[in-house]
Order: C-alpha cells, then structure tokens, then sequence
C-alpha cells in the first residue's frame, strides 16, 4: 500500500538519509533512531513519496552550497579543460541554449500575392465599418 502520509518515523529517517554520508550512521543506525527495522527503511526508499520528500530535504539542505557548486563547474572547465564543465556552467548562466533548427516545407503552390492584397483589402474595409458604426 503506498504511503499518504508521512509519520514522525519517516521525518527522522529523511532527516538523516539527506545528509552528506547520511549523518556519519549506516543504515541499521538510522533505522535504530527511527525506530524501525532496516528492512523497513529499504522499503520506505521504493515509495514515491518519502522519495520525493528525501530529494527536497537534499535540496533545502544542499541550497547554501549551490553557489560554491556553480564556481566549481568553471575552476573545472578551465583547469581540466573540460568541456561538458564549460557547456554546463554557460547554460547555468545562461550564455548557452540549445540549438533549435526549424525546417519548412514548401507545399509547391506558388502564392498568389493579388489575391491575398484583396483579401487584405476587404478585411480593412469590414474593420472601418465596424468602427464608423460604434
């Protein structure tokens, strides 16, 4: 049955599993604290949402270092002379998007330019009716 709701058990779990080397204790100690069974802790690890609140406790704890990160990604580019760094911290900062090539097919009709002036006419004379009747 999957998870609806997170229980203190779950919080204390997510508490220590989102720290760097989840807080210096194995699994059976976080189990331990949790007050659970490891087993319980590898099951709770398949359900969607104590999933999904692990990675924003990893996120809310990892924020503060983001910037740090971005340094890093361009001390890497030049230093290794890396250049998935580089296209990553150009996209990072904007510099860089995707490529995006547009192709147009021509469907072999030649386009009759008197035609649509006229259509273009008429429409501004339905426009300036409208408006001289408001």
């Amino acid at each position: 049955m999957a998870l609806t709701r997170l229980n203190p058990e779950h919080i204390t779990a997510i508490n220590y599993l989102a720290q760097p080397h989840q807080g210096g204790l194995t699994i059976e100690e976080i189990a331990k604290e949790a007050g659970v069974s490891r087993a319980t802790i590898f099951n709770w690890r398949k359900e969607p949402l104590f999933e999904r609140e692990l990675k924003r406790e990893m996120v809310r704890l990892s924020q503060d270092r983001l910037p740090e990160l971005i340094q890093s990604l361009s001390d890497i580019a030049i230093r290794d002379g890396n250049a998935a760094m580089a296209k990553l911290a150009l996209q990072i900062n904007g510099m860089l998007t995707d490529k995006v090539e547009i192709e147009t097919k021509d469907s072999g009709r030649d386009i009759d330019y008197d035609a649509l002036d006229s259509e273009i006419a008429a429409f501004g004379s339905v426009l300036k009716d409208v408006e001289s009747n408001e």
